[in-house]
């Protein structure tokens, strides 16, 4: 299923425009356009995973992690997955509570793309697990860009959890995010 933005993003007159952007599960047949950002050192720099060095390393993951999972989409330009995001649910006592990822490729960066495609997420997601009361988000304290998206989605910003995990051999500050079903107007 694709999903529309339909959100402007005020560039009328700029290169592209990154008004329509989509969201769609990302597939197989996506490898090519997926190695773009997969591979890309600086995209990979604040993700849990390393960057992919070979096609079938990617097509691996795509298999055994994407295909899985129960919502992970990508998020398309012109129906071109140029990065990825993904709401991972709890459960038990937990159930209220979905954790928000995303990823973009870096060519992308800066243009309100992942905004939108938050935005987006935020729409459906409450729609479609009603009861989800709580979208969360850990952004390391160096990522200053992605800390950016949240606010801007209108994530609220609840502190800091300190050395609160090892990323890349180091332990890593986190900031965590939240937005409640209650604070989302559609």
């Amino acid at each position: 299923m694709e999903r529309s933005s339909g959100l402007s993003n005020g560039r009328e007159g700029s290169e592209a425009d990154f008004s329509m952007i989509t969201l769609r599960p990302l597939e197989l047949s996506d490898i090519d356009d997926f190695m773009v950002w997969a591979t890309d050192e600086k995209v990979a720099r604040f993700c849990t995973w390393e960057p992919h060095a070979s096609k079938e390393e990617g097509l691996n993951f795509i298999k055994n992690v994407v295909l899985p999972h129960p919502w992970f989409m990508a998020i398309c330009l012109e129906n071109r997955p140029i990065g990825a995001l993904s709401v991972t649910s709890n459960s038990g006592n937990d159930r209220c509570r979905g954790e928000l990822g995303y990823v973009l490729g870096s060519r992308y960066w800066g243009k309100g793309i992942v905004t939108q495609a938050v935005k987006l997420v935020a729409d459906i997601i409450f729609k479609e697990r009603t009861h989800l009361e709580r979208l969360e988000a850990l952004v390391d304290v160096e990522n200053v860009g992605s800390q950016r998206v949240l606010e801007k989605a209108g994530f609220q910003r609840e502190g800091v959890l300190r050395k609160y995990i090892i990323l890349k051999g180091r332990s890593r500050d986190m900031v965590m995010f939240s937005l409640l079903s209650t604070d989302w107007q559609t």
